[in-house]
């Protein structure tokens, strides 16, 4: 359970904001969500609905695919964080894992995680340290680390993310579709380390996710995104409990197992902004 005592402590507030594309397409419309010191929340939606533009906004890498922030603020300990770059950012302690993965294909597995640490101005035994306690969170990366990134699985690509940005020593992570393309197994293994990572390291964790029941067996709270909008939020407990989450997200009515295509869209919305 996330302590208490942290959730007082506001790390990341994002307040009624709107992004848009190329100057004329809406993406975001009034998003708003925090993220407390010690917890792990979710950002859950479809393919579409504006997670991964949230985080983007968030870390400052819109201006690479045209995307500017057009009303509204973020703040990270309370200071504004609009102007920074990311790597500005990152020194403060927020950094993003990208959806898909991403690695320096050409580069060892050690080397992928050791450009992790390059923002940062410690010694080599400090580096040292924190590289051994990544591969006590992800022991298949030590067997793997002389190997080309490039070669590597799936799964080891998604720790190998995890790792390097772990290697910045970031007190906020936004990790983007951690589940995307792996198997169920895998995607229990990952999750599992990111719970691990917030009690025992104190990372505190922005996640976006489509597989929303895996997400909040693992989450604090919960902000569930529709078209750009947030619809609903709450204790990931409570939204598990949720008879629109249940049967809209999880796939469960009190009919049993339904699908989307069985049910009007209108229905949902209308219930949530209603």
């Amino acid at each position: 359970m996330l302590d208490t005592t942290k959730a007082d402590e506001t790390l990341l507030e994002v307040n009624n904001i709107e992004v848009i594309y190329n100057h004329v397409i809406l993406v975001l419309k009034g998003v708003s969500l925090s993220v407390p010191k010690g917890g792990i929340t979710a950002l859950l939606g479809g393919n579409g609905a504006g997670k991964t533009t949230t985080l983007k906004a968030i870390s400052n890498l819109l201006h690479s695919e045209r995307g500017e922030v057009t009303k509204g603020t973020i703040s990270y300990r309370g200071n504004a964080i609009a102007e920074l770059n990311p790597a500005e950012l990152v020194r403060r302690g927020v950094i993003q894992v990208m959806e898909g993965r991403h690695c320096f294909e050409h580069l060892t597995v050690e080397e992928n995680l050791l450009t992790g640490s390059y923002t940062r101005r410690v010694g080599r035994a400090e580096i040292a340290q924190d590289l051994e306690m990544v591969y006590e969170y992800f022991p298949r990366l030590r067997e793997r680390r002389k190997s080309q990134a490039g070669y590597t699985s799936g799964g080891e690509q998604q720790m190998i993310a995890i790792g390097r940005a772990l290697m910045s020593r970031p007190e906020t992570v936004l990790l983007d579709e951690p589940s995307m393309g792996l198997a169920p197994q895998l995607v229990e293994e990952i999750f599992e380390i990111v719970k691990s990572l917030n009690e025992k390291e104190n990372v505190s964790f922005l996640l976006a996710e489509q597989n929303t029941n895996v997400a909040l067996r693992f989450a604090h709270y919960g902000y569930i995104l529709e078209s750009g909008r947030v619809v609903m939020d709450g204790p990931a407990a409570e939204l598990r409990e949720n008879p629109d989450v249940k049967e809209f997200y999880l796939g469960m009515s009190d009919e049993g197992r339904k699908s989307f295509r069985e049910v009007r869209s209108y229905r949902r919305r209308k219930r949530w902004l209603s």
